[in-house]
């Protein structure tokens, strides 16, 4: 963990909503002036896409789980090793996964595919996270310790599933059979490496559909913000000393489940994350500047 350099992460499964907490921190970068270097997890598979059809055939002929979510379809160490160093000197290396035919065009470079590493641009204020592996530990990588703020987002498992099938099929051209495959393939690997991560997260945002959301497969939209609750919880209290009669005060209708755990309607999420991160970000860039002075 590094006051001088410190490194946030967002993890999430796919579908689970983690642009949405990005946009809510990219709201506070710009009023605060901070300047992070972003990173996104997908560009930590060790596979493009064809290799990866490749790798997920030979599994299934092997009779093993292999997905996306496998430790050994990810370069874990690499990840792990830039936490270590940006926390250390604010250097690192990074590079990006093409996703979409836009990405394509941009990058001119094919979709599914990874562009060459190149260095973090230089004098960041921090490190900025969003994927599937930022409070990962296994017998051989601990990414999650050299993390100083982990943010959890965890919709119940159906509502996640609703918004992969949507976006999968609207951006990523996949079918719904597809897709369904893809979810089934990866169960193992949800429970044994995704869902521990949540254990390890600071602070978890949780959102429940208040609509029928029994069938995933069958579902013609995603349930609207206004459909659902988020579920908020806190694993220590005291290590942002959260203030919860204020968080209360701000966000109407909001209400305590547990002594560490706020409930807020969905409509309210993003409200939520900036009044709870906005005094969060502003003492960690205190904390920075004291460092920096120092040195």
């Amino acid at each position: 963990m590094s006051k001088k350099h410190p490194v946030i992460a967002i993890t999430g499964s796919s579908g689970a909503g983690t642009t949405s907490v990005k946009n809510a921190f990219k709201h506070i970068f710009k009023r605060l002036r901070i300047n992070p270097t972003f990173i996104e997890g997908d560009s930590y598979h060790r596979y493009d896409r064809a290799q990866m059809r490749e790798e997920i055939k030979k599994a299934l002929q092997e009779r093993r789980h292999f997905s996306h979510f496998s430790p050994d379809a990810n370069l874990l160490d690499e990840l792990e090793n830039l936490f270590r160093q940006y926390g250390e000197d604010g250097s690192g290396r990074l590079r990006h996964y093409i996703h979409s035919l836009a990405e394509e065009q941009y990058f001119k470079q094919a979709v599914g595919t990874c562009t060459e590493w190149e260095p973090i641009p230089a004098n960041s204020d921090l490190l900025f996270y969003e994927g599937l592996h930022g409070a990962v530990k296994t017998d051989t990588v601990d990414v999650a310790r050299y993390a100083d703020l982990l943010i959890g987002v965890v919709p119940i498992v159906n509502l996640e599933w609703i918004q992969k099938i949507h976006r999968d099929t609207a951006e990523r051209g996949y079918n719904r059979d597809e897709v369904a495959e893809t979810i089934l393939r990866r169960m193992n690997d949800y429970v044994n490496v995704i869902t521990p991560q949540f254990s390890r997260t600071d602070i978890n945002f949780q959102r429940v559909p208040t609509v029928d959301t029994s069938n995933p497969f069958t579902a013609r939209d995603i349930p609207n913000a206004d459909e659902s609750f988020v579920v908020i919880r806190f694993k220590d209290t005291r290590k942002f000393n959260t203030d919860f009669p204020y968080l209360l005060a701000m966000l109407h209708d909001s209400f305590m489940s547990r002594r560490n755990t706020i409930v807020v309607p969905g409509g309210k999420m993003g409200l939520a994350m900036e009044i709870i991160f906005m005094p969060i970000m502003e003492k960690m860039m205190a904390a920075r500047e004291q460092e920096l002075a120092r040195s």
